[in-house]
C-alpha cells in the first residue's frame, strides 16, 4: 500500500469514480447500489445532491496520489453513516482500512454506523479493523444485485473517558 490521501471531489474524478461504481464485481459485492449502476445520468443528478448537501462529507481517496476510491460520511433518519468504496485495482492491500481510518478521524458525530452486505467479507474486516462492532442484521432487496440480500449493521460508538 502507497500513500493515502482523503481529498475534495472535483470534476475531473467523476469519470473514474462512475466506472468504479459500475464494476459488476464491486457491485455484487455492495449489493445495496443504484438501481441501474450504467445509468450516467442518474449518478450525475446523485453527484450532484451529494455536492450540494453541506450534511454530507465525500471524499477521494488518493494511493500515491491516483485515484483509488471514495469515502464519505452522511444522516440517515438521525444517524451519522460512513462508506468508502475503493477501486478494484486497490483491493486487497489496506486501502480500504486506511481511508476509513482517516475518514473516522475527521468526523467528530459518535455513534457513527455503517451497513455492509454479510457476503462482503473482506468490507466486515474493513470495519471490524477500524474499531467498528456489528450490531444488527436485516434482510432486504438489494438493487445491485436483484435479490434479497442480508445486511450487517455496525457502530462505532464514543472512546469513552475513564475518569
Amino acid at each position: 500500500m502507497g500513500h493515502i490521501e482523503l481529498r475534495e471531489l472535483d470534476d475531473d474524478d467523476l469519470d473514474a469514480v462512475f466506472e468504479m461504481m459500475r464494476d459488476p464485481a464491486a457491485v455484487e459485492l455492495a449489493a445495496f447500489t443504484a438501481d441501474d449502476p450504467d445509468d450516467r445520468g442518474a449518478f450525475d443528478r446523485w453527484t450532484a445532491r451529494i455536492r450540494s448537501d453541506d450534511d454530507v462529507l465525500y471524499r477521494v481517496v488518493t494511493e500515491d496520489g491516483a485515484f483509488a476510491g471514495a469515502v464519505g460520511s452522511f444522516t440517515v433518519d438521525g444517524d451519522r453513516e460512513v462508506t468508502y468504496w475503493i477501486a478494484r485495482h486497490a483491493w486487497g492491500r489496506g486501502v480500504a482500512t486506511q481511508a476509513l481510518r482517516l475518514l473516522v478521524s475527521r468526523e467528530p458525530v459518535r455513534p457513527l454506523f455503517a451497513r455492509v452486505a454479510v457476503h462482503n467479507a473482506a468490507s466486515r474486516a474493513v470495519l471490524t479493523r477500524c474499531g467498528f462492532t456489528e450490531v444488527s442484521r436485516t434482510t432486504s432487496f438489494a438493487p445491485g444485485v436483484g435479490r434479497d440480500v442480508e445486511e450487517a449493521v455496525y457502530t462505532l460508538l464514543p472512546v469513552l473517558d475513564g475518569n
